[in-house]
């Protein structure tokens, strides 16, 4: 069960740093230019960033003559994706709507909540719910102790998903679910594009989980999804892995064929995508 995580202590977590007061050092892993320094005894952040549809989703609407779903005014949601994963009560931090530009901030995150690492999605009409993780423990073993500013959030719109869930076949999806779903979004996914560090993607890049039991579950769509393979990723850098509709699952994904990149922590379940940025070294690409 993945419950009693929820109780085991800083250490055994491996936030070493960062889970009492005193310390005001900005976190690697996040930008944190201009962003100000926040009271640990309160513990209470805000998260600012854009919302954008995916850029893949984009074309293929756009190629297809679909219209675009509208961002304007969506709730977004700041979110422990392990909690989220375990159907948590208190797995959400906060939720604000997003401007007609994207721009959005989430105020009042209480950091001591965060466990692993913290996304912000949307559930809105037109959308699969997804969240993009914005801030991950795995390069620091600490939580947050800044504003998180400069936050990019990927919508996937259903359309897209749909398109991808053709491509990965609902052959492939039934077989790693034991017949428990026919698409990305019944069986629980993560979606992530490996990048170099000027945010470029990677073409040729393998990922794994950190568990013999996951392994064979990552794909590859090609660049104009009509398929996908477990060769490597393509020109877009993009990978999906397939969880298995069943029970929640908590683990870290690496790049296994290149160096510097750190294992990032992912939480999955059925009904919902988590989305990533894979990027070499402890700071995103700016």
């Amino acid at each position: 069960m993945m419950r009693p995580l929820l109780m085991i202590p800083c250490a055994l977590l491996g936030l070493t740093v960062g889970c009492g007061p005193g310390d005001y050092t900005p976190d690697p892993g996040i930008q944190t230019d201009d962003a100000e320094s926040v009271d640990l005894d309160n513990l209470r952040i805000g998260i600012s960033g854009t919302v954008d549809l995916l850029p893949e989703a984009r074309r293929l609407l756009e190629a297809r003559g679909l219209p675009l779903p509208s961002l304007d005014g969506a709730p977004l949601t700041a979110a422990e994706p392990l909690r989220l994963a375990v159907n948590d009560a208190n797995a959400t931090f906060g939720t604000a709507p997003a401007a007609a530009d994207g721009a959005f901030t989430v105020s009042d995150v209480a950091v001591r909540e965060m466990h692993l690492s913290l996304a912000v999605g949307l559930a809105s009409a037109g959308f699969v719910p997804a969240h993009t993780i914005v801030y991950d423990s795995a390069f620091t073993g600490a939580r947050p102790r800044t504003d998180i500013i400069g936050a990019r959030v990927w919508a996937l719109p259903e359309a897209f998903h749909d398109a991808l869930s053709v491509a990965v076949g609902e052959g492939t999806l039934r077989g790693h679910t034991d017949n428990r779903a026919a698409t990305l979004r019944d069986a629980g996914f993560v979606l992530g594009r490996v990048v170099d560090a000027s945010g470029q993607p990677v073409a040729g890049a393998t990922v794994a989980p950190d568990r013999e039991d996951l392994a064979g579950r990552v794909y590859y769509p090609t660049a104009d999804l009509d398929g996908v393979n477990q060769v490597g990723t393509g020109p877009e850098g993009l990978f999906v892995y397939i969880h298995s509709g069943a029970d929640a699952e908590a683990f870290r994904l690496s790049v296994t064929s290149l160096e510097g990149y750190v294992p990032r922590n992912v939480g999955v379940a059925p009904g919902w995508g988590l989305v990533l940025t894979v990027h070499p070294g402890l700071y995103p690409p700016l």
